[in-house]
């Protein structure tokens, strides 16, 4: 008994000893204290915890230290190839494409874009031979065939010569363009203008510059693509109002409050974003009233008038001219240069503050070449045409009321656009396409679309495939009768919401009003000629 009381002892000496000698050494590594204290704290509130800690550890150790090549020694759960079969294999092997063929629809859509033969205008001539009316181009006042514009543009290539060879933002900035930026501001009554050298990436360029991770944008549920990929980019909390109805955009910035002080969240930086004239539809926004809800809720706005710059005013200054409300009163105004002054790029009107900004943060600006000299100055004699003759803009609206007084009364035409709008969509109207009319009461609380996806709660229905063909036919038609049309082509499966299809026409104050007459009454013919045959 004593013998083993005597083992026992030593054992537990020895232990002691050995546990002593550990701790010690354990103290001396850097760190240890902090360790021995979780460990210490850790055991004390779970030691459950302690013990899978362990566990884990040891597990982890193993995992380390064991052979991941057991499996490559033994070679078992492989087939050996001689090399004579590895090159049949090889030879054997097709690899996916790319991309897929085109469809025979598709081929033949890219195959009837009419291809133009000398200068674009009014009355272009094709490659065909034959000289046609155009409704196509987004040529509104008339600007790109103005003899000043072409006599100041070849000066200014003998002077700058072609390209800028930079970036704005490094050395890519010429005088012409300081000078440009400065026609936009003082035509459009704002503090500073930026100018970008390509029109699409405009917007989705301003958006990201200001809005980021944790802003709030509220967005119209028809916007175009462009500004799309601009909330994409930015990666904002978006919420979404129905298409250009106020109602359902204030609601939106009620609930998006109501929200905020129910998860009781900071203030954030919150915006809205909608265009001017709407590019799918051709519809105009209610800017005297989205400058109320603005203040009221206290949101910025973002304005794209890629459409209405150019083409609605007195002088072509778009919707703050339209509706007699100050430019000041829109945060950034966005426009395009490419379509209301027949140049290419666009711009963003502000403050200096959003002006500035924007020359280090917008994408678009810091990383494309700066436009080409003899366009900005062509962009500027543009801005000069506009300012000193706004009969372009009377004789620009007449068109628009001419034809749209001959295709309003067509039973097969359904026209969404706004009466003022030059660009005009033409949309197939018969029983088992018609889209619903919007209801004019207001709607009711659980009839409202839900913010927080882009899709509406009763979204229209229609065929795309074969509205698409039987307007191509309409479109091919009258190209046949000397009328140069254009379906509004979209990127079917990359957009948010799929937009009816329509065809799109562009109406130009460069033609006279017996030619948009005759145009019109062609384009009637068309469709009566190819929807009535299936009424």
């Amino acid at each position: 008994m004593n013998s083993s009381s005597q083992s026992l002892e030593l054992l537990f000496n020895f232990l002691s000893r050995s546990y002593t000698t550990l701790e010690t050494n354990f103290f001396k590594i850097p760190g240890s204290a902090v360790v021995a204290r979780y460990v210490k704290s850790s055991h004390q509130n779970d030691p459950g915890r302690t013990l899978l800690e362990v566990i884990l550890i040891i597990f982890a150790i193993r995992t380390l230290l064991q052979s991941r090549t057991r499996g490559d020694r033994s070679g078992k759960h492989f087939i050996t190839f001689d090399e004579k079969e590895i090159d049949e294999l090889v030879d054997e092997w097709t690899p996916e494409p790319l991309a897929q063929p085109l469809s025979p629809e598709e081929q033949a859509d890219l195959d009837s874009v009419p291809v133009i033969v000398g200068p674009t205008g009014p009355k272009p001539k094709l490659s065909s031979g034959k000289t046609v009316i155009n409704l196509a181009s987004y040529n509104f006042t008339g600007l790109a065939g103005s003899e000043d514009i072409k006599a100041a543009a070849i000066e200014t290539l003998r002077k700058y010569g072609l390209g800028s060879c930079g970036p704005p933002g490094f050395y890519g900035t010429q005088d012409v363009h300081i000078q440009l930026e400065q026609d936009i501001a003082d035509f459009l009554g704002t503090e500073a203008a930026i100018l970008y050298s390509q029109g699409f990436s405009t917007i989705s360029s301003v958006i990201p510059a200001f809005c980021k991770r944790g802003d709030v944008i509220v967005a119209d549920r028809g916007v175009n693509f462009a500004i799309q990929k601009g909330l994409q980019i930015s990666r904002c909390t978006v919420r979404w109002y129905d298409h250009n109805d106020m109602d359902s955009l204030e609601h939106v910035l009620e609930s998006v409050e109501k929200e905020r002080k129910k998860r009781r969240g900071p203030l954030t930086r919150r915006f809205i974003v909608t265009e001017g004239i709407f590019d799918h539809d051709g519809v105009i926004s209610d800017l005297p009233k989205l400058v109320e809800l603005k203040k009221k809720y206290k949101y910025r706005l973002i304005l794209d008038e890629s459409v209405s710059f150019g083409s609605v005013g007195r002088t072509g200054r778009g919707l703050t001219e339209l509706y007699n409300v100050p430019a000041s009163e829109v945060d950034m105004l966005v426009g395009s240069v490419a379509n209301g002054l027949s140049s290419c790029g666009g711009f963003c009107a502000g403050s200096h503050i959003v002006v500035n900004h924007q020359r280090i943060n917008g994408t678009s600006f810091v990383f494309s070449a700066a436009m080409p000299a003899l366009l900005t100055v062509a962009a500027s004699e543009g801005i000069n045409i506009l300012r000193n003759t706004p009969s372009i803009l009377t004789t620009l609206q007449e068109n628009v009321r001419a034809v749209r007084a001959i295709l309003d009364r067509v039973d097969c035409i359904n026209i969404p656009s706004h009466p003022a709008s030059a660009v005009i969509h033409l949309q197939i109207r018969w029983p088992t396409l018609q889209v619903p009319a919007p209801s004019t009461s207001s709607p009711s609380k659980l009839s409202r679309s839900n913010p927080a996806s882009v899709k509406p709660r009763d979204p229209p229905q229609f065929n795309v495939e074969l509205e698409e063909k039987l307007l191509q036919d309409v479109v091919d038609e009258a190209l046949a009768q000397g009328v140069m049309l254009t379906r509004a082509k979209r990127l079917r499966g990359q957009e948010l919401i799929e937009a009816r299809p329509s065809i799109r026409l562009a109406i130009s104050a460069a033609l006279s009003r017996k030619d948009c007459e005759k145009a019109a009454g062609v384009i009637k013919a068309a469709f009566v000629k190819v929807i009535g045959k299936r009424r």
